[in-house]
C-alpha cells in the first residue's frame, strides 16, 4: 500500500512540474509581449524586435529545462551532424515534401473559413511599405524571419511542446495525437494578430508540421527547412505586392 501511494504521489509531482514547466517557458514571454504592446503600437520594426526577445527569451527556459534534466537538444531531434551527399539529397526531398503537405494544410485552413465566414477582404500590406524596392530590406526581414519563425516556432512549438504534452498525456493511449492536436491548436492562436482566417491557416499548418515531426522521426533540422521555404514564399509575395 505505502508503494503504490508513493508512486501515486511521484507520478502527481510530476505532472505538476511539467505544467509548471510549460508555464515557466511560455508566461513570461506572453507577459513581456502584453506589456510592451503599448510601445509597440503599430511599429512593425518594435514589433519584430519584441518578439525576438520574446522567442530569445523562450529557447533560453527551455534550453535551462534541458541542463536541469540532464538532457541536450538531441532530445529534440535537433542534431548537429554532417550528411553525406544521399543523406543531404534525401533531406532536401523530405523537406520538400514536408514542405507541400504544410502549403496544403494551409490552403485547407483558408478554404473552410472561406466557406464559414466569407472571403476576405484584400490583406493590408501599408506595413510592409519599407520593402517598396528594397530588395536589401527583403533579405534581411528574410534573416530575421528564418530565426524569429522558421527556426524558433518549430524548437518551441513543435520539438518542445509535443513532447511536453506527451509527457503530461503518457497514459492515455493516443498521446501523440492529443500533443499534435493540441500543439496546432495553441500555434494558430499565437497567431491571433492574423485574425481568425489567420488562426485556422496556421493551426492547419502546425498540424502538418506535428505529424511530419513524428513521422520523420524526429528529423526537427528537415521541419526548419520546410518552415524557411514557406516563410520565403510569404515574404516574398510581400514583397512583390509592396511593389
Amino acid at each position: 500500500m505505502d508503494t503504490k501511494m508513493e508512486n501515486v504521489h511521484y507520478d502527481h509531482k510530476n505532472w505538476i512540474y511539467r505544467i509548471g514547466e510549460l508555464l515557466l517557458v511560455f508566461l513570461p514571454a506572453f507577459l513581456f509581449i502584453k506589456l510592451t504592446s503599448p510601445w509597440v503600437g503599430e511599429d512593425l520594426i518594435r514589433g519584430n524586435g519584441v518578439v525576438w526577445i520574446a522567442n530569445l527569451l523562450m529557447l533560453a527556459m527551455i534550453w535551462t529545462s534541458l541542463k536541469l534534466r540532464g538532457q541536450s537538444w538531441k532530445e529534440f531531434g535537433l542534431t548537429f551532424n554532417r550528411l553525406s551527399l544521399r543523406q543531404g539529397l534525401r533531406f532536401f526531398g523530405q523537406s520538400l515534401v514536408v514542405f507541400a503537405f504544410g502549403i496544403s494544410c494551409f490552403i485547407i485552413g483558408a478554404v473552410i473559413m472561406a466557406n464559414i465566414t466569407g472571403i476576405p477582404e484584400s490583406a493590408d500590406f501599408s506595413k510592409y511599405d519599407f520593402l517598396k524596392d528594397n530588395l536589401g530590406g527583403l533579405l534581411l526581414s528574410l534573416l530575421g524571419v528564418y530565426f524569429i519563425s522558421s527556426f524558433a516556432e518549430e524548437v518551441i512549438y513543435r520539438a518542445f511542446l509535443i513532447n511536453r504534452i506527451v509527457e503530461i498525456v503518457q497514459s492515455l493511449k493516443y498521446s501523440k495525437v492529443i500533443a499534435v492536436i493540441l500543439s496546432s491548436i495553441f500555434f494558430g492562436l499565437i497567431h491571433y494578430e492574423w485574425g481568425a482566417m489567420g488562426m485556422v491557416q496556421t493551426g492547419f499548418m502546425g498540424l502538418a508540421m506535428g505529424i511530419s515531426y513524428f513521422v520523420l522521426k524526429k528529423r526537427l533540422w528537415v521541419l526548419i527547412t520546410a518552415h524557411i521555404y514557406m516563410d520565403t514564399l510569404l515574404f516574398v509575395q510581400i514583397y512583390l505586392a509592396s511593389n
